[in-house]
């Protein structure tokens, strides 16, 4: 892959990594600041417990995906990035475009998945 391919991939993961970090920060001041005095009774209490439990779920994935893109950028840094994990082959364009933290090229990704549902 040439440089100005790794260096527009490298953009993109840094803006999508600054986009999750600033959503996680804003759900933290609003989605997660709730005072028990302001619902009144059990049913409002329940509602805030599940609204709070899928908070923390969105974060969990978003950290999960921060992850996905500090390994994706470390690997443009290293020269290795767009290289598919599993068969050493080159990751497809088209593919890295849609998920550029991808690891594993679609035809890895399926046997993966096709595993997965075997074995879960």
């Amino acid at each position: 892959m040439d440089v100005n391919t790794m260096n527009k991939f490298k953009r993109i993961l840094i803006a999508e990594k600054e986009r999750l970090l600033n959503n996680s920060k804003e759900s933290i001041k609003h989605d997660l600041n709730i005072s028990t005095d302001d619902l009144p009774d059990e049913a409002d209490l329940a509602a805030s417990e599940i609204n709070q439990s899928l908070t923390f779920e969105l974060r969990n994935r978003e950290r999960i995906m921060i992850a996905k893109i500090d390994t994706a950028l470390s690997k443009i840094s290293d020269g290795s990035f767009g290289e598919c994990e599993s068969c050493e082959e080159a990751i497809q364009r088209k593919r890295l475009e849609a998920r550029p933290f991808s690891t594993l090229c679609v035809s890895c990704q399926e046997m993966h998945e096709h595993r997965e549902k075997i074995y879960a």
